[in-house]
């Protein structure tokens, strides 16, 4: 007989609070790390701050991959797994799309004409607030490429691994109307599936498959699946903004964690 195992419970949610503290830990430091930009000395001390920024990701990264090799193993052991595996934690974001990432974060930080029609509301604020938006904008995007490594770590083992079978895509309570969405979809990720799709300030995670198990929603998840299938299924092309009212209007959009 098949075992039940779920988006939800002590090893997912565990696993959740494990990754969640971390990216605490690393908006903190990326915090820090905004006394770096003069607004005198923009074009020297920018490119400073990028590199910092890039090797506290490295650094969290490698956290990230090892919390989630853990998670893996201790998913196998839970099915009852034998056959010896390593599993492997992923590299971290490459130099050029973190530097990318962390480029756009910074891009309203340059000075620019009032007068140019071109020039956004954002970039006519004073050079504090536009240091103080980078800032925020490269917690965002620091916590995406941290998180993405453990979440290739965890997919990268699922592919080598005689005993996994696939994954399953896992949401937090206070998730968006879209990983809601697609969380709905279940373990239909097949071991060759690579493709996660994640935004700035996602945490969803991903749940091993083993042999011998059967991947069920939990009963939040299957709340949402109810009102996606009677709110927003039947409308192609509109589905999820319909999906995000139906969540808002029924008091799921956006909940605590």
């Amino acid at each position: 007989m098949a075992t039940r195992v779920s988006d939800r419970g002590p090893g997912p949610d565990g696993y959740r609070r494990a990754q969640r503290g971390l990216t605490r830990l690393l908006a903190r430091d990326v915090r820090r790390l905004r006394r770096l930009i003069l607004p005198q000395r923009l074009r020297e001390t920018v490119p400073d701050w990028i590199s910092a920024v890039q090797a506290i990701v490295d650094q969290y990264a490698a956290a990230s991959g090892a919390l989630a090799a853990d998670w893996y193993e201790a998913q196998r052991r839970a099915a009852g797994v034998d056959e010896a595996f390593r599993v492997t934690v992923a590299e971290p974001p490459p130099a050029e799309q973190s530097e990318a990432s962390l480029r756009w974060a910074s891009k309203d930080v340059w000075p620019r004409d009032p007068d140019d029609p071109r020039t956004t509301p954002a970039q006519r604020e004073p050079i504090e607030r536009r240091i103080e938006q980078a800032s925020r904008k490269a917690e965002g995007a620091a916590e995406k490429l941290v998180l993405d490594t453990g979440r290739a770590t965890v997919q990268q083992a699922v592919r080598e691994d005689r005993q996994a079978t696939g994954w399953a895509r896992t949401a937090a309570l206070n998730a968006c109307a879209f990983c809601k969405m697609l969380a709905l979809r279940g373990a239909v990720y097949e071991q060759d599936t690579a493709n996660f799709q994640a935004h700035d300030g996602c945490h969803c995670g991903v749940a091993p498959i083993f042999r011998g198990q059967r991947f069920e929603l939990s009963d939040k998840a299957k709340e949402w699946e109810r009102l996606y299938r009677e709110y927003a299924a039947p409308h192609s092309g509109d589905q999820l903004r319909r999906f995000r009212r139906a969540l808002a209007e029924h008091g799921h959009l956006p909940a605590a964690d």
